[in-house]
């Protein structure tokens, strides 16, 4: 529950202000109020969900049809796909109809299901995520020994790490959630647990792997200007792209989760105050990182862009293009 420590805040107000598909009535129950500006927020949200199940789904059918594509980091790209696509066909919809002000009045079984699927998939899409920079470093860091320390038996075992860790912690969150004999210390220390398995571990990882992937490729872009000045255009277009493309991943990544995980930490362990509505801003924004992914991490890349013109199209139907060479 949320707690304030302002005894007379007239949670009337507030709810029938800000959010515009709640009402309470004189008894201080929470009602629906199916207003035109509730509408069409879920018109909104719901072609957030369509945006990216689109999105993802096109992802998974590329890397899943063009033999290209099959390479160790697009399989970790697939599982972050997947991760994303359950988001939008699950989380978004589950989210629009029980939402966290609905639950905090009303503790009916699907708020309990949308917190599992809600805790386990973003877990996952973080952790994903976090595999990815882990490839990405020995890409550009490790090049020779990149194919032996990233093979496929690898990558398998980082897919089913990511995904068990992902379902253990949110699974975890239900049944703390249900458990009235749990002490408050246990819960305290199982919400610390949580936070920095699902978001405090993984943001150093990736914080300190990206920050060495960008000095190392600064280091190599300079000892190649220094070999030979033919390329220094090549170079500094090369600086530009690679500090662009860490600028992406991290500042969406943080823009996205961080301000909701910044609230969820000052909620477990203080009393201070904030209106229900913009917990959920938050939490929306939080999920729409799901949508944002393919477009960081697929659209940026010109084969990717490729596959999704020839499915759309609806080329990949009349023929057999697996073999494509995708530029």
């Amino acid at each position: 529950a949320l707690k304030h420590g302002n005894s007379s805040l007239n949670w009337t107000d507030v709810l029938t202000k800000i959010h515009p598909c709640y009402k309470i009535d004189v008894s201080y129950v929470l009602r629906n109020n199916p207003s035109a500006i509730c509408v069409l927020f879920h018109v909104f949200l719901g072609s957030l969900s369509v945006v990216t199940v689109g999105g993802n789904l096109l992802v998974i059918i590329s890397i899943i049809y063009f033999k290209q594509l099959h390479t160790p980091t697009n399989s970790l790209i697939l599982s972050l796909a997947l991760a994303d696509l359950l988001v939008g066909v699950i989380v978004f919809p589950l989210t629009m109809e029980f939402s966290i002000t609905y639950c905090v009045y009303h503790k009916a079984l699907f708020c309990k299901v949308r917190s599992t699927f809600d805790v386990t998939l973003c877990t996952s899409s973080i952790l994903n995520l976090c595999c990815i920079s882990i490839d990405r470093y020995y890409a550009v860091c490790q090049p020779l020994t990149y194919r032996t320390k990233i093979s496929d038996p690898v990558v398998v075992v980082m897919i089913l790490v990511s995904w068990g860790i992902s379902v253990f912690i949110g699974i975890g969150f239900v049944i703390l959630g249900t458990n009235q004999e749990i002490r408050l210390i246990d819960a305290i220390m199982a919400n610390i647990f949580g936070l920095v398995f699902s978001f405090d571990l993984p943001v150093i990882v990736m914080l300190c792997i990206y920050l060495k992937i960008y000095v190392v490729a600064q280091k190599q872009a300079r000892n190649i200007h220094n070999t030979t000045t033919k390329s220094g255009a090549t170079v500094s277009k090369m600086e530009r792209k690679a500090t662009k493309t860490l600028a992406i991943v991290m500042g969406v990544f943080l823009m996205s989760w961080l301000p909701f995980f910044l609230c969820t930490t000052v909620l477990s362990f203080s009393h201070v105050f904030m209106p229900l509505p913009f917990i959920e801003l938050l939490n929306w924004l939080a999920l729409s990182n799901s949508m944002l992914n393919p477009l960081i991490y697929s659209f940026f890349y010109r084969w990717f862009r490729t596959a999704f013109r020839m499915i759309i199209s609806g080329k990949i139907i009349s023929g057999d293009f697996t073999n494509s060479k995708l530029l």
